[in-house]
């Protein structure tokens, strides 16, 4: 078995996240490229030290980045080639800046949703009222929501977590327009017999029907449809989904791509004139910050945001208006 074949076969196995495989594989191919293809098991001890030396130097990218090559070769020896990579000496975390997180104030958000319309703006809506990322966003299917209780569920979210989260006001009725339009869309594809949907992981042998079933509907289908082979090169971006062997060939309504989301969002930023660096992200960002400024208990954002460890969530309290103990300048008493 080739080398990539067999890191991709290993991080399978463990269930790592599609992101994460493309990740560690493109790694993996640039040290190999490194060290004039080599084989890694050939290569010296220092081939580690030097290559990501070589990353730190000449290509100077950011610590995150170095330590992601480090992790995608921690899992190279350790986990494929079983020769145990030590951390130390020559091999080396980089230390991370403390970044403040990128958040819009309540009037910026009002003024860039305001400025989207159809489609990407109910789910910049959604990124904000229920601070998702873009992928759980697009990855919702209809059985997900609960119009009744006001709560969605986010299932496989990053580090393969289900949470629910508050499902805002605001959107109910928008929502309600967008499942009546998939529901025609639905009934379109089964009227057609030749589309199939893509379903988790082996779902389609345990529940043939589940694709048949209106519950398990993007709630934000593509609105092309696309052959099963553009679907695998697509994966990463949802998840671990399969298609039913016997159907391969066949049509497949994929979920919206982010990229339609990320351009509207770029265009509404930059039609209201706001010139921070802000993104979709930055919804998710300010989701939390406002719930802090509100005054809810960091555990509580904690859940909302799926963060395992509440540090994470922690990083907010510098953002909040007025820092995470209500604290008032004393240049605010001057005369």
């Amino acid at each position: 078995m080739r080398l990539l074949e067999a890191v991709r076969a290993r991080m399978r196995t463990r269930h790592l996240s599609p992101a994460t495989e493309e990740a560690y594989v493109g790694w993996i191919r640039r040290y190999v490229e490194f060290h004039h293809r080599r084989h890694p098991r050939d290569v010296t001890d220092g081939g580690v030290g030097a290559f990501l030396t070589h990353l730190a130097v000449d290509a100077r990218v950011a610590a995150s980045t170095q330590n992601q090559a480090l992790a995608a070769l921690q899992f190279l020896y350790n986990e494929v080639l079983a020769l145990p990579l030590e951390i130390g000496g020559d091999v080396v975390r980089a230390k991370r800046p403390h970044r403040v997180p990128e958040v819009l104030s309540r009037r910026e958000v009002a003024l860039v949703i305001g400025a989207m319309e159809g489609v990407p703006k109910l789910i910049a809506s959604l990124l904000y009222g229920s601070g998702l990322r873009i992928n759980e966003c697009l990855s919702l299917r209809i059985k997900d929501l609960d119009l009744s209780e006001r709560v969605l569920t986010v299932r496989g979210g990053k580090g393969a977590k289900d949470r629910m989260t508050v499902l805002s006001e605001r959107v109910v009725a928008p929502l309600m327009v967008q499942i009546a339009n998939v529901r025609e869309i639905h009934a379109k594809d089964l009227a057609s017999g030749t589309v199939i949907l893509p379903l988790p992981t082996a779902l389609h042998r345990k529940f043939p029907d589940a694709g048949a079933s209106f519950g398990w509907q993007w709630l934000f289908p593509a609105t092309r449809l696309v052959r099963d082979a553009a679907v695998a090169m697509t994966e990463r971006d949802l998840g671990q989904v399969t298609i039913p062997p016997d159907r391969a060939g066949s049509l497949v309504r994929w979920h919206l791509d982010a990229s339609v989301v990320q351009r509207a969002m770029s265009r509404a930023i930059r039609g209201v004139g706001i010139t921070k660096r802000a993104g979709c992200h930055t919804l998710r960002h300010s989701f939390a910050t406002h719930l802090l400024e509100a005054g809810y208990d960091i555990r509580t954002v904690q859940q909302l945001l799926g963060h395992r460890d509440v540090r994470t969530t922690m990083a907010y309290t510098h953002v909040t208006k007025r820092g995470s103990l209500g604290v008032r300048s004393p240049g605010d008493g001057l005369e």
